[in-house]
């Protein structure tokens, strides 16, 4: 899985066009492609890059477990705060953390260019902390509320940063495996939550402690970035070339900094350091990309995948099973679905991985289909219910649940990356909001055969969307991909 080769880099004729590059560099860079310094002769060690992201992904295990926590204490907290048989005050309690998630999303991309990316997971750590100590010492409604919008902010800055420094300071090779443990670590802490929530729930009070905990890993987080690389991509989009290199000596050793500063030069058009305006994202020549990015997170989030994540519950305990061993179940089948995904990203590629699991996605749905039909009743429904569901998180997490975080960092160009994953996440987030919002009152007024029905149309739909519009990015270096990429003035 780590030692395999990549595949050869490509040459272009696009020349670098900083004022301080010269033919002679190119020339010097042409040199070292054929002297050694290229990956067709060695790959870097993934041991030097791989703390790095050990220490980014605390961030998606504290978005996986700040998801999570209300679960299994939601009914303790309701009593303890005085909003006991309120369903509104309960909806607030996980919708105000997905409000947060929103606004922290809208704002990563620009957090990130402005700040650099380590600095930005320092500041999504802050609110975590911040939010769940408000969370675990408020004594009413209010308190519970604002402190979950703290956290909310965090969340949804944390992970497109993650996606972003993933992708930026891996190597081509184990870039896909890399990106893969970003949803390994939702998983985690997801069952992290539910492991924590799951013995406290019995205790007075005990729920203080599911919010307490979190602070901890937030903590780490903070702490842990200072003694962590700076993506040179952002250091170079800067004009701190020394440093830049510098941290690619760190994450890949010094043998491949000067391909490594080559590459980078390649796909630089001399124009980073401009202000991404809104409306080039929206209108202009990047527009293409950026629709690709959030047409592939509706889908996603379009499938239901959320809604089953938040009602599966129900389906289970209707079928005889204990709402703790239904969540035990689906955490088993997600975190299965991901470490598949780890092996596989990097050998069948992104596109594959989607296509197979959208249209695995689309088969469980019929399943269910089938098993809320007239034809099927008794056991025999339930089991195929349950089996159905089972197989959706499951094919989810093999490629519609890792792909699309790794894959957009990858297809937009350096310039831009930044600010278009924070479009991509927050259109992630609101229709994340609105399914959870009108799932429960969908599946009354239109039935669960219909309304699975949809969620299977829009899963065949994302099949279609992915082969006609996705790229293989597998094994390419980033600059080589937005060079194939890269619209033509």
């Amino acid at each position: 899985m780590w030692g395999r080769p990549r595949e050869a880099s490509s040459m272009y004729k696009r020349l670098p066009s900083r004022d301080c590059t010269s033919v002679v560099d190119m020339e010097e860079d042409s040199a070292l492609l054929q002297n050694g310094m290229s990956p067709e002769t060695s790959n870097p060690s993934w041991r030097l890059s791989l703390p790095h992201v050990l220490v980014a992904i605390i961030s998606s295990f504290l978005f996986g477990y700040h998801i999570g926590v209300v679960n299994e204490p939601l009914e303790s907290i309701s009593v303890d705060l005085g909003f006991r048989g309120n369903t509104l005050a309960e909806g607030l309690v996980v919708s105000t953390c997905l409000g947060g998630a929103f606004i922290g999303s809208l704002l990563s991309g620009w957090i990130a260019d402005g700040v650099g990316r380590r600095r930005a997971f320092q500041l999504s750590a802050l609110p975590m902390i911040v939010g769940a100590s408000m969370s675990a010492m408020t004594n009413n409604l209010a308190g519970m509320l604002l402190g979950r919008l703290f956290v909310g902010t965090g969340m949804g800055l944390g992970p497109p940063v993650a996606a972003l420094y993933v992708t930026e300071i891996s190597p081509a090779f184990v870039r896909g495996t890399y990106g893969s443990f970003i949803q390994i670590a939702t998983c985690l802490g997801l069952m992290g939550a539910l492991f924590i929530g799951i013995p406290v729930k019995a205790i007075a009070g005990g729920w203080r402690l599911c919010f307490g905990v979190s602070i901890i890993p937030a903590a780490v987080l903070a702490i842990a970035m200072v003694f962590c690389a700076e993506s040179p991509h952002w250091l170079y989009k800067r004009g701190r070339t020394e440093e830049a290199e510098a941290e690619f000596e760190k994450l890949l050793g010094g043998s491949h900094v000067k391909f490594a500063m080559a590459e980078l030069s390649k796909s630089d058009k001399g124009d980073d350091t401009d202000t991404v305006g809104l409306s080039e994202l929206l209108y202009g020549r990047h527009f293409r990309v950026v629709f690709i990015g959030s047409t592939l997170f509706a889908l996603q989030q379009l499938s239901g995948i959320n809604a089953i994540f938040y009602f599966s519950s129900t389906v289970f305990k209707s079928a005889g099973v204990p709402s703790n061993l239904a969540n035990v179940f689906i955490g088993i089948a997600n975190l299965t679905g991901s470490i598949i995904a780890m092996v596989l990203m990097d050998k069948l590629g992104r596109k594959m991985l989607l296509l197979w699991s959208f249209f695995g996605m689309a088969m469980s749905m019929a399943l269910q289909v089938t098993a809320a039909s007239s034809y099927m009743s008794g056991s025999g429904a339930l089991y195929l219910s349950v089996g159905g569901m089972l197989s959706f998180v499951f094919t989810f997490a093999v490629g519609a649940g890792p792909v699309p975080g790794l894959l957009l960092p990858e297809i937009f160009p350096s310039r831009i990356r930044a600010n278009a994953m924070a479009i991509c996440m927050s259109v992630h987030w609101v229709i994340n909001f609105f399914v959870g919002l009108l799932f429960l009152r969908l599946l009354e007024q239109l039935g669960p055969r219909l309304l699975y029905s949809i969620f299977g149309t829009f899963c065949l739909m994302a099949v279609v969307f992915v082969k006609r519009n996705v790229v293989e990015t597998k094994g390419k270096s980033l600059q080589e991909i937005e060079i194939a990429l890269l619209p033509q003035e």
